[in-house]
């Protein structure tokens, strides 16, 4: 059998041929083929069999490409298609991803990198995800530059220091997504920090500690009984805002004196031992509810089937230093968390019980293995708390012992 002629070409006739302009195929063996168009174009072709069917894929054109480089590139080629490996299929796919979209990058980055992630941080670059797309989801990723990444941050000047930032960090790791599928060189967010498009991030707002005389003017304020009775049970139980506005009545148990908190994006389940005073509270609202399911039904709803919006109680609290006489010092409903710790720790509540009154997680090595609910002696610091505000409210000395002197 003759053998194969391989490395016939040279750089002389390759030059030769350019300098003639005329159109030629000429192969250099093993089907690679250097071609020259009508338009005086050189480049390379590899010509191969793949599945019984003839392929030819462009390898690159001369001199770009050498004649040394493209017999390497060739047998690199071929090497793939003996494993089975269509070449022309393959840089077909590659083009198609090199010509992606923002937003087709962010739905590939949705389907393998997201699931993967914790939940608050999925939803956290889910929202970002939106806003990325709605600014420059229609552009080429490979034309996406450092100019075009600072526009997003600006063109979402509403959004808070922290938000803001929460979007530079999806952009971020969106890009190096697309670096790690080699659809970009670099990652354009290279470079890029807030502190230099919005200024130093604004240091957190401190927690108040309402006063008594505070407290006192709170649990007596006129305004919407409902409102006063939702603030009530929000001060005396330290429950995030959210869990209240959508609290039901099944898991209200009035005669156990009981509050379950399903598990949500801001805590783990738990229950809340209620202090007989905040029962009798919990006994009005329900009343004041009807036929609804929720504690504290949409105002505007007639068959009570939503909650109120999320807005309701915080707007109340502001009208209600707006309107109060003599003026109060302004607070949220987070505050009223923030006071309950406080007031808590001034009446010997340890600081564990405190902080797990609030929900929160224990730190460290304990928080991991101490699984104790402390159900007790939370009923004991929320019952302290709650005389504490009854006291309050009716303008009587505090004359309760407190916990670590009762021990």
């Amino acid at each position: 059998m003759a053998k194969r002629q391989t490395k016939v070409l040279s750089d002389v006739q390759l030059r030769h041929w350019i300098a003639e302009g005329a159109p030629v195929a000429k192969s250099d063996g093993d089907g690679l083929t250097f071609t020259l168009s009508p338009a005086g174009a050189a480049s390379w072709v590899l010509r191969f069999s793949h599945s019984g069917r003839r392929h030819e894929l462009t390898l690159g054109s001369y001199p770009d490409l050498t004649l040394t480089a493209a017999r390497k590139l060739a047998a690199a080629r071929r090497v793939e298609v003996q494993q089975g490996i269509n070449p022309a299929t393959e840089k077909r796919k590659e083009k198609s991803r090199k010509n992606w979209s923002v937003r087709q990058l962010a739905q590939n980055y949705r389907e393998l990198a997201l699931p993967a992630l914790a939940a608050s941080t999925q939803r956290s670059y889910g929202r970002n995800l939106k806003r990325i797309e709605a600014e420059i989801g229609a552009m080429p990723v490979a034309v996406v530059a450092a100019r075009d990444v600072v526009a997003v941050i600006e063109r979402n000047d509403a959004l808070g220091w922290v938000e803001a930032q929460m979007l530079l960090v999806t952009m971020k790791v969106l890009f190096k997504h697309a670096a790690g599928r080699k659809l970009i060189d670099a990652n354009p967010c290279s470079g890029v920090e807030l502190s230099a498009l919005r200024g130093e991030r604004p240091k957190p707002k401190k927690r108040l500690m309402l006063t008594e005389a505070e407290i006192h003017a709170f649990m007596t304020a006129q305004m919407n009984r409902e409102n006063a009775l939702a603030m009530r049970v929000l001060l005396a139980t330290g429950v995030r805002v959210s869990e209240l506005y959508t609290a039901q009545w099944q898991h209200v148990d009035l005669d156990a004196g009981n509050w379950h908190l399903p598990k949500s994006k801001t805590g783990p389940e738990m229950d809340i031992p209620l202090a007989p005073a905040v029962v009798e509270w919990f006994r009005e609202l329900r009343v004041l509810a009807g036929e609804s399911p929720f504690v504290l039904p949409g105002r505007r709803l007639s068959n009570g089937d939503g909650h109120i919006s999320k807005d309701t109680l915080a707007a109340a609290i502001s009208f209600w230093i707006d309107e109060h006489k003599p003026k109060v010092r302004r607070f949220t409903p987070h505050d009223l968390r923030s006071s309950m710790k406080s007031h808590m720790r001034a009446l010997g509540v340890s600081r564990d019980i405190s902080e797990m009154c609030l929900n929160h997680k224990l730190p460290g090595v304990e928080g991991i293995y101490d699984r104790h609910t402390y159900y007790d002696e939370r009923r004991a610091a929320l019952e302290l708390w709650a005389s504490l505000l009854t006291n309050c409210e009716a303008g009587k000395p505090w004359n309760v012992t407190p916990l670590r002197k009762s021990a």
